[in-house]
């Protein structure tokens, strides 16, 4: 693809604690940032809403600096300033006025390797782009080995299970493999056969009225907030949840299969390896009503 066939770049606002909004062409890390040298850092994101009028409503903003702490405390035994992020979000969202739906990422590194403890705070405000918005019609998805147990986390905190860095490797990876293969999306699974999640997203299954998802304890996955509000919002409208581990072939015979996420939303898996699986239309319309999304 020549630079002429490339789609134009989506809008976007970066700032930097302490810096303040700069140019999204400015660079804004040292080559000595480990987060940049050796991903050791985190991050957490979520959706931001426009209206016509340049008012901007960020989706659960207090649940996703909560993550981010967390991430960090387990990173290096250090809480995130929570006080720090409000003040470089506020600024921010108030100097975007771009109507329609984009992602705001928060990012914090552990700092340089040759000056201990000045971390790196980085957030960016990017258009939504059109393929995500269009991949809440439904995605068609592969799965794919981690190749850890789903209890390979249970003694071993040092493997950062449940924990949102900057090593994204592995889920970038993953997903181009999805692309490789012609379909949209990737089910992680456990060496031992069982549904872990999506390399940005949550496992949400439906069968006679349980909503069911993978337990966070041992298998290392993210704690997910979207999950957890769908959860919260079905129970109150009649339905029972459950957290157990899930074999692939339970998804053939289920009412209806989501990946949630707090960007993209509920998006229906239509394919998984190949076979069509079922959901119902008026099934996704209340998975999205619950996660907080128009279908």
């Amino acid at each position: 693809m020549t630079s002429k066939d490339q789609p134009p770049a989506p809008a976007q606002l970066v700032a930097v604690h302490g810096r303040g909004i700069v140019s999204s062409k400015k660079h804004v890390a040292t080559a000595d940032d480990l987060g940049f040298t050796r991903g050791d850092g985190v991050f957490d994101a979520t959706r931001v809403r426009t209206g016509s009028d340049g008012i901007s409503t960020i989706d659960n903003l207090e649940a996703h600096l909560a993550r981010l702490d967390q991430s960090f405390l387990r990173l290096t035994g250090e809480h995130v300033d929570r006080d720090f992020w409000r003040e470089l979000v506020d600024e921010a969202v108030d100097a975007w006025s771009h109507p329609g739906e984009a992602v705001l990422k928060l990012m914090q590194t552990s700092g340089l390797e040759s000056v201990q403890g000045i971390p790196l705070l980085v957030l960016s405000i990017t258009q939504m782009s059109e393929a995500s918005l269009a991949q809440r019609a439904g995605i068609r998805v592969t799965t794919l080995d981690r190749g850890t147990a789903s209890d390979a986390h249970l003694d071993a905190p040092w493997l950062l299970g449940n924990v949102k860095t900057l090593s994204y490797a592995v889920n970038m990876a993953a997903k181009r493999e999805a692309h490789r293969r012609g379909v949209d999306d990737v089910l992680f699974t456990s060496s031992d056969g069982y549904c872990l999640e999506g390399p940005t997203a949550a496992l949400v299954v439906a069968k006679d009225g349980v909503l069911t998802t993978t337990p966070v304890e041992g298998t290392g996955i993210l704690d997910s907030i979207t999950q957890k509000q769908v959860f919260a919002k079905a129970e109150k409208d009649g339905w029972r949840t459950e957290y157990r581990l899930i074999r692939p072939k339970e998804l053939a015979k289920a009412d209806g299969v989501w990946l949630v996420s707090s960007v993209r939303g509920a998006a229906p898996v239509l394919e998984l390896d190949g076979r069509e699986l079922t959901t119902e239309a008026k099934l996704t319309k209340k998975i999205c009503k619950y996660a907080g999304f128009k279908n």
